[in-house]
């Protein structure tokens, strides 16, 4: 509460301790996502870490205001050469 009273924009909400992207079971979160969203806050809260597929995402979406993903989507840019169409076809997976 202490954070939201002082911050504007957002608040980004680390859903583990361990790296962005990880095999961690995501599932584990959950608790604390509804603890914050509970809170009732004035920032939005963003998740992030942990967040790579439809899966976390959704999760992660259905407790705060949105999700962050990082090192699943570089991965993605990673194995090919098009950008654009890496990028639609991420968010396809992730959206759809």
């Amino acid at each position: 509460r202490k954070l939201d009273g002082l911050s504007t924009g957002f608040l980004y909400a680390v859903s583990s301790s361990s790296l962005t992207g990880s095999d961690k079971d995501f599932s584990l979160v959950e608790t604390y996502l509804q603890r914050l969203q509970s809170m009732n806050l004035k920032n939005p809260v963003l998740v992030g870490f942990g967040i790579k597929d439809k899966a976390t995402f959704t999760t992660a979406s259905k407790y705060s205001n949105g999700a962050i993903i990082g090192s699943a989507y570089i991965k993605a840019l990673e194995g090919g050469d098009d950008v654009e169409t890496v990028t639609k076809e991420f968010l396809s997976m992730i959206l759809t």
